[in-house]
């Protein structure tokens, strides 16, 4: 008799290119060896040049795709992406409210081509009703600069960013260095008692960075899915997003995306 396989859920928009969202965040559970199931909550119409349309769903359909699949398959992990609305962050809130397991959270905001992909009640919202219950959220810097509250704090380092986020929403923090410079990509988590712990590895010069935030928190969900403590979740991701990273398919004729063929070499 087999072993239950791991299973995820994730929560997130769509797109139809395949390098970012649903799509990114399926391939890359299947490439973790674990089951995906997803509730889509938004539609775009993008590819790796261009966003050129984002219509939200309805939010009590979103409810009922997350209830379909908690009652039936329930998971060991979700995460959740781009949410849209403040009325889908509600209609999400109340559909997990009696969910137990970790939540990996990836506050998408802005697309890779500048096209807005939450609104700023929406931001409030999550940060209030979601943040709280999540084992992680794991914003990029651009992102930690809408959620920070002061001036000053927007100015720190990035272990002082990551902890202040940590200690405004009471949450583990993942703040992502994608978008700073240096010869190495540091991510800081920044935990809610105040610890910090650094995952460093060298940057990929490559413009083929399409759904690298979906892809990485999904690798993570995963990992939590399969038991792994926090800690060695973001480890055995970081490690495998940087292969995909310099596995890159060389697709599209924009900003392209990671190979979710990448080995997982471990």
């Amino acid at each position: 008799m087999t072993s239950k396989r791991p299973v995820v859920l994730t929560i997130a928009g769509s797109d139809p290119s395949g390098g970012a969202g649903i799509q990114a965040d399926l391939k890359t559970f299947h490439q973790h060896g674990v089951y995906g199931m997803s509730a889509i909550t938004l539609l775009t119409v993008q590819n790796t040049m261009r966003v050129s349309r984002v219509v939200p769903m309805e939010p009590g359909l979103v409810a009922e795709q997350i209830a379909a699949c908690l009652e039936d398959i329930p998971p060991d992990a979700i995460k959740l992406g781009a949410l849209g609305s403040a009325s889908i962050v509600r209609a999400v809130a109340e559909a997990l409210r009696d969910y137990r397991g970790p939540i990996v959270i990836d506050p998408v905001m802005v697309s890779k081509h500048g096209h807005a992909l939450i609104d700023d009640d929406a931001v409030e919202a999550c940060t209030t009703l979601l943040f709280p219950r999540a084992e992680l959220v794991t914003p990029n810097v651009p992102e930690a600069l809408r959620l920070l509250p002061t001036e000053s704090e927007r100015g720190a380092s990035q272990g002082e960013m990551a902890k202040s986020l940590a200690r405004t929403f009471s949450v583990n923090v993942l703040l992502k260095g994608g978008h700073l410079e240096g010869a190495r990509a540091v991510d800081i988590l920044a935990t809610k008692s105040g610890d910090l712990a650094h995952f460093s590895a060298p940057r990929i010069d490559t413009t083929h960075t399409h759904g690298t935030g979906c892809t990485f928190a999904a690798a993570i969900a995963a990992r939590l899915a399969q038991g792994l403590l926090l800690e060695e979740a973001i480890q055995h991701a970081k490690e495998w997003l940087t292969r995909a990273l310099r596995e890159a398919p060389q697709l599209g004729l924009g900003i392209g995306p990671v190979s979710h063929f990448a080995s997982l070499n471990d």
